[in-house]
């Protein structure tokens, strides 16, 4: 007979921890992965995935980021009005310049579940083009990546 129980982690058991991540010099694709991870909270040992258990990620300097290759040029980010031709374009470029923090939370977007629990998980994400938060009073832990 099995004596072992599979232990689920529920809403109310979970304890937030704020993260600081800092984006300069950090390639888009590498830091949102691990930003995605974080906010899920894939990374704890008792991660349960129909519970939001991840932490709350404060990214800075995200007018600082970079990606490898031509994708500085090349990149392109498209939205569409619902008309038809209503479609839109804009280059990485143009972006970095006028809404940094977008850059990242669009990329963190796209590798979260897309679902009510993956939107719920996005509004703990917190992007800053600069180097401020006003996010001092949790004390967020700064985490170095690889």
């Amino acid at each position: 007979m099995n004596t072992f129980k599979t232990y689920s982690r529920r809403k109310e058991d979970v304890n937030r921890k704020w993260i600081l991540v800092d984006a300069k010099d950090q390639v888009l694709g590498r830091l949102s992965s691990v930003v995605a991870t974080k906010l899920r909270g894939k990374d704890q040992p008792d991660f349960t995935p129909h519970v939001d258990n991840g932490a709350f990620v404060v990214v800075i300097n995200a007018d600082k980021i970079r990606v490898t290759g031509t994708k500085h040029e090349d990149k392109k980010y498209y939205r569409h009005s619902g008309y038809p031709g209503g479609i839109k374009e804009t280059s990485f470029k143009e972006l970095l310049e006028s809404k940094p923090e977008q850059i990242i939370h669009k990329a963190v977007r796209g590798m979260l579940p897309k679902t009510r629990l993956g939107r719920a998980q996005l509004k703990k994400l917190k992007v800053y083009a600069g180097q401020e938060h006003p996010h001092q009073a949790q004390q967020p832990t700064a985490i170095e990546l690889p």
